[in-house]
């Protein structure tokens, strides 16, 4: 089995909009990316989170995304490389304040949402995001899509990748996510979850949508935070984990 990093997405409440079990979910996960205020999340509840990653021996990364927080940060914006330099800049900068002054260390970054996927194939937008994270410290690991431009240009850049796959998303058989306006984006199973990330723990593959295993490279998987079963994934996941190592 591969040995795997299971990472989640946190901190994206704001205002009287609660989004997932942020506490309970830390339990079951080795890193998380929290949600930096643009498109989700706010000082407090990075704060929050941080103090309580640190004392649960989690990882922390930043998950800065575009300043969309109507559209949750999952609609596509059409920014310049320098806006989208400044934007990274500006939130991950936020989020390393609050780590600092708890005495803990910044791990990695993960785009959010929209700008996560269009860095997977637009190479301005993932210089610019490469280039933010190199810049404020060439030491951070970027999360990114298994397979994606962005991964190849933060190699050659000199940061250290975490190629992420998914344990609640289904594939195409180009190895792209299944666009989430489509019905059958989502695994909603814990049967056919737990299938999946076997897949992908044991053997580096996912069945694609076209019914077609497909390999995937990845030292990272992905937890949703925001979903309904994303505790029960998480508590499941770990069992796996567990029970192949």
């Amino acid at each position: 089995m591969m040995s795997i990093d299971i990472n989640c997405d946190l901190g994206e409440s704001y205002d009287a909009f609660i989004a997932g079990k942020d506490e309970e979910l830390l339990d079951y996960v080795t890193s998380i990316n929290i949600a930096c205020g643009y498109h989700a999340g706010h000082h407090s509840i990075m704060h929050q989170i941080v103090r309580s990653a640190i004392r649960k021996n989690v990882h922390i990364g930043a998950h800065p995304g575009y300043p969309d927080r109507e559209g949750f940060g999952r609609r596509n914006m059409e920014c310049s490389p320098a806006e989208i330099y400044d934007m990274m800049v500006y939130q991950i900068g936020a989020l390393q304040a609050f780590v600092q002054i708890e005495n803990g260390m910044l791990h990695h970054v993960k785009p959010h949402g929209a700008l996560y996927n269009q860095c997977a194939n637009d190479r301005e937008k993932a210089l610019a995001v490469v280039n933010a994270v190199y810049d404020l410290n060439p030491q951070l690991i970027l999360y990114g899509l298994s397979g994606s431009l962005i991964v190849e240009i933060a190699r050659d850049q000199g940061l250290q990748v975490y190629e992420e796959v998914f344990s609640d998303r289904r594939y195409n058989e180009d190895g792209t996510l299944v666009n989430r306006q489509v019905p059958n984006a989502f695994i909603q199973s814990e049967e056919e979850m737990l299938v999946h990330v076997k897949g992908i723990l044991t053997a580096n593959e996912v069945m694609s949508v076209q019914s077609k295993k497909i390999k995937v490279a990845g030292q990272t998987l992905c937890i949703h935070g925001d979903g309904p079963h994303a505790l029960d994934y998480a508590k499941k996941i770990a069992g796996l984990r567990k029970q192949l190592q």
